[in-house]
């Protein structure tokens, strides 16, 4: 079974920046499409950032130019740098996996304030 977990979130100032990390037990990480998704109260689930097996990149319109996610297959870690912080970035933060199915981590809370 593939466990995911969260670390990093906090409480931040607009403008400020704020580095999440995902840490991935399992063997499959390295074959793995990896991404970060968050779901603000009241709102559904969204996609932010993810990053394939190859190394290719996709962001949301929302974050694109700001956050940075990155991978190391050798520590099977996943990261997003956030940049330029927003109230509206406002979320728990959640990690997936997928390879076949989608494995989800149990998030970790970003606040940012005004």
């Amino acid at each position: 079974q593939v466990q995911l977990v969260e670390s990093g979130g906090g409480l931040v100032q607009a403008g400020g920046s704020l580095t999440l990390s995902c840490a991935a037990s399992g063997s499959i990480f390295r074959l793995s499409a990896m991404g970060w998704y968050r779901q603000a109260p009241g709102k559904q689930r969204e996609l932010v950032a993810t990053v394939a097996r190859g190394g290719s990149r996709n962001y949301a319109d929302l974050v694109r130019g700001r956050f940075t996610i990155s991978r190391d297959n050798a520590k099977n870690t996943v990261y997003l740098q956030m940049n330029n912080l927003e109230p509206e970035d406002t979320a728990i933060y959640y990690c997936n996996l997928r390879l076949h199915m989608d494995y989800w981590g149990k998030g970790t809370l970003v606040t940012v304030s005004s």
